[in-house]
């Protein structure tokens, strides 16, 4: 964006004619510097900025006269400021397909090595007595990886956006923004860790017609050591990256969402794990740790909602920004009872699945921050939008074709995103392959499959975030805070589905052989 300022000072007596004429003035001022943005004499950034309107915006300063400042009855100084912005698609469109694909090409191998590190801690951890005595550990942790992306994704998202709006350039501005959000969402992980723990157990229960109590309290209790540690490091990581990004003039909305991804996944589950088993080890002896850590966690709650509250930044999502997220928890609680039934099913299964998952996760919140991004720049919350002045359910519910082959900013996109499917879950699983030393081994079949349902997966998530993020908007519901928990979790959803689809088309096919070889 490019500015031009144009000062201009008036001294005015008192009498009545100076008071009239001031305004008139004024305006002929502002006529006078548009007609002088619009000749040729005015220098121009590019040719770019020629061809597009300009809009010039006015503003007013008083300035403040105390003492003698106001002597001889004369008015105080009115300044006229003046600022003429270049069109905003002007940037958008210098934006080309190997710049949005190189940003995020990038943060997405980052973090697709550590979805590809997760399964395999998952696949290992599967086998720890913790997790084969209490099966509602596996239940548990679909939903809770699930949550970690919902809040550490919509964080990036949201301070994407401020970021992009030049609300994060300051240092009082960032250390306000970043502790809101911390704080904001500390509270938001205990409170849907400890429900997303009795969903585990319920669901658990039902499965087995029987709940222990010391069994209900190790779940609960490592859901909320796990997601308090995980959210307050991976928010940092996530708030570092965007500052970054801005310092090097990179789009954060194009690698903060993957960089948030990053670590969480491989931290959630070593937490879950380290958590789980030190407190399974303290049943019999030290019964009371695991309430003493649920109280503890539930009596910190007040804080950090006193926290949020008042602060300006976080004080609107702490109100209404629970139902996505408690929402988003409970559909990946049902991708997590598929998990546990696959996995006694098909061995393999586990191993692959923070993988798909997290593919189309990452990839669905990069389309979805960068949708929200230029919403907020284009209108207020409520208005859309549209150069062929189209009606606006045709804005929101655009075709396939219009959403995947159109000439939109957001249509582009979509086809690098879709681009970097292929080649990425290649890279993923053969080095899941490589990272088990043989014991693994892929058919032809089994790729083909498999990559088949992570295009499905992805297809349909972009296409979905497309309507969706219009749709919130329309209805004045901010997509930084609501869109990306649906998104993710309908995507852990679709991709153990997907992924459970495929392993029993293998095995249908081929002869009650897995094509993963033996595990």
């Amino acid at each position: 964006m490019w500015y031009y300022f144009v000062s201009i000072k008036y001294n005015y007596t008192a009498d009545t004619k100076s008071k009239k004429s001031y305004g008139l003035r004024v305006m002929d001022s502002l006529n006078y510097i548009q007609q002088c943005a619009k000749s040729s004499e005015t220098p121009s950034p590019s040719s770019a900025l020629d061809a597009s309107p300009i809009d010039v915006e006015l503003t007013l300063i008083n300035s403040t006269s105390t003492g003698n400042d106001n002597e001889g009855g004369r008015l105080p100084d009115i300044i006229v400021e003046t600022k003429i912005y270049g069109n905003e698609s002007d940037v958008q469109i210098q934006e080309t397909y190997f710049s949005i694909a190189i940003q995020v090409f990038i943060p997405f191998l980052i973090a697709g090595f550590g979805m590809v590190f997760a399964g395999l801690v998952l696949d290992r951890i599967q086998h720890w007595p913790v997790f084969e005595e209490i099966t509602e550990l596996v239940i548990l942790i679909p939903a809770l990886l699930g949550l970690k992306g919902n809040l550490e994704m919509t964080l990036a998202s949201r301070l994407s956006t401020q970021a992009n709006l030049g609300h994060m350039d300051t240092p009082k501005q960032q250390w306000s923004m970043i502790v809101g959000n911390l704080t904001l969402i500390q509270c938001q992980a205990i409170v849907v860790g400890f429900l997303g723990s009795l969903v585990a157990v319920v669901m658990g229960g039902i499965k087995s017609n029987d709940v222990e109590l010391d069994h209900a309290y190790l779940l609960c209790a490592s859901s909320l050591v796990t997601v308090s540690l995980a959210s307050f490091v991976l928010g940092l990581i996530t708030a570092g990256a965007i500052i970054l990004s801005r310092f090097c003039h990179i789009n954060p909305d194009n690698v903060a969402t993957p960089i948030a991804a990053s670590l969480g996944d491989i931290t959630s589950l070593a937490l879950l794990s380290w958590v789980s088993t030190a407190l399974y080890e303290s049943i019999g002896t030290q019964d009371w740790l695991a309430p003493f850590i649920i109280a503890g966690y539930t009596l910190a709650i007040p804080m950090w909602v006193w926290i949020a509250k008042h602060n300006v930044n976080t004080r609107e999502v702490l109100y209404h920004g629970w139902t996505p997220v408690m929402g988003a928890m409970l559909i990946s609680s049902m991708g997590g009872l598929i998990l546990d039934f696959m996995v006694s099913r098909f061995e393999g299964i586990a191993v692959f699945q923070p993988v798909i998952n997290g593919v189309g996760g990452n990839l669905v919140a990069v389309q979805a921050s960068r949708i929200s991004t230029a919403l907020h720049k284009q209108a207020q919350l409520g208005i859309l939008t549209s150069d062929t002045k189209a009606d606006e359910d045709t804005v929101i519910f655009i075709s396939p074709v219009t959403g995947f082959c159109g000439k939109g900013t957001h249509a582009r996109t979509t086809r690098v995103l879709m681009a970097m499917v292929l080649p990425g879950h290649i890279i993923f699983i053969y080095t899941i392959v490589y990272m088990k030393g043989g014991d693994t081994t892929l058919s032809t079949l089994f790729v083909l499959v498999y990559l088949c349902a992570a295009v499905m997966q992805v297809a349909t998530l972009l296409y979905v975030a497309y309507i969706m993020i219009h749709w919130m908007w329309k209805r004045k519901i901010d997509p930084d805070n609501s869109a990306i928990p649906y998104l993710t979790s309908m995507g852990d959803l679709l991709g153990i589905s997907l992924l459970a689809i495929a392993f029993q088309f293998l095995y249908l096919v081929a002869d009650h052989e897995s094509q993963l070889g033996d595990q």
